[in-house]
């Protein structure tokens, strides 16, 4: 059976900002921006590496230009000559209050995916925090290998000393994808195992990981989800980022990165504390992310297409 549209449903819409009122928005979301990826677009062109910013650019893939670009979101629509420029991306469209993102055009491929992530989101939420991991991660990372994954940052101890610290301290990392990337060595030493397969099972808000990822699940579904929202999970994430950088083997004092010594008793202190400040920041992000996902996959799911017999 050939798939078929049904009736466009009115694309519902909350917020109409004059022309105006978006160039406004528009240049302050590109200053809040600025401050942190000029320097970074600098030593790009200089080939000089940044162990903290190149993780945001490297591990996740929104382009900085893109980054920059201001778009207002789901549910926002925007009058003017400058918005009518938008249509020319396929996923906006005119209305009678002006050019808006259109949940309709959402890829009717991509709702599995947006129902992952909205599952994912959901359950992390309901979890209660772990805050008691102090980032061994990283060192478990480059725990008994010769190859760390920042090569051209020197470690803050000799191998022998770090494989000792990190076999005399519990290693409790529920995040897959910073798992993967422990070594060989490290990988039986976790309490857990995590898989893709687990994700949604072992999840949970307090990790750093998790809260870093709130960006990659805002840019992942741009332009529905506005500029504002996914600027705040990026700044999070770099601040997040570098507490992971600062708590790690690596001694970045180059960068101007003090390390947080989570080999000692103050060092764990600091690193907890700071963890579960960024719990707490997080959580209205995840929120108000939570929502607009929602809404978009109960939206693309109304105006997917349908065969004969019903099945999309």
């Amino acid at each position: 059976m050939q798939p078929t549209q049904p009736p466009m449903a009115e694309i519902p819409i909350h917020t109409v900002l004059t022309e105006a009122e978006a160039r406004a928005r528009a240049a302050a979301h590109e200053a809040r921006l600025r401050p942190v990826l000029d320097p970074y677009l600098a030593a790009r062109r200089r080939g000089a590496k940044q162990p903290v910013m190149d993780f945001l650019f490297e591990y996740y893939t929104f382009r900085p230009s893109r980054l920059l670009r201001w778009r207002p979101g789901l549910g926002v629509a925007v009058q003017g000559a400058e918005a009518r420029r938008w249509l020319e991306d396929p996923d906006f469209v005119e209305t009678p209050k002006g050019v808006t993102v259109d949940p309709g055009r959402f890829p009717a491929h991509r709702i599995p995916s947006l129902r992952w992530v909205v599952t994912l989101l959901e359950r992390t939420a309901a979890r209660r925090p772990h805050l008691g991991c102090c980032g061994m991660h990283e060192w478990a990372m480059v725990y008994r290998t010769e190859r760390p994954r920042h090569a051209h940052v020197p470690l803050r101890m000799d191998p022998d000393a770090l494989a000792a610290f990190v076999e005399s301290h519990p290693i409790t990392c529920t995040h897959f994808d910073a798992f993967r990337f422990f070594t060989e060595a490290a990988r039986p030493l976790n309490r857990f195992q995590p898989t893709r397969d687990t994700i949604h099972e072992l999840e949970q808000p307090g990790c750093l990981h998790a809260n870093m990822d709130l960006y990659r699940w805002a840019y992942k579904f741009y332009p529905w989800v506005g500029s504002d929202l996914i600027a705040d999970a990026f700044l999070l994430a770099c601040r997040i980022r570098t507490l992971d950088m600062q708590a790690s083997p690596y001694d970045l004092r180059a960068y101007g990165l003090e390390p947080i010594p989570i080999e000692t008793p103050e060092g764990r202190r600091r690193y907890r504390a700071l963890q579960e400040q960024f719990y707490r920041e997080a959580q209205p992000i995840r929120r108000r992310l939570l929502q607009t996902l929602r809404t978009l996959l109960e939206l693309a799911v109304t105006n997917a297409p349908t065969t004969a017999d019903g099945v999309a």
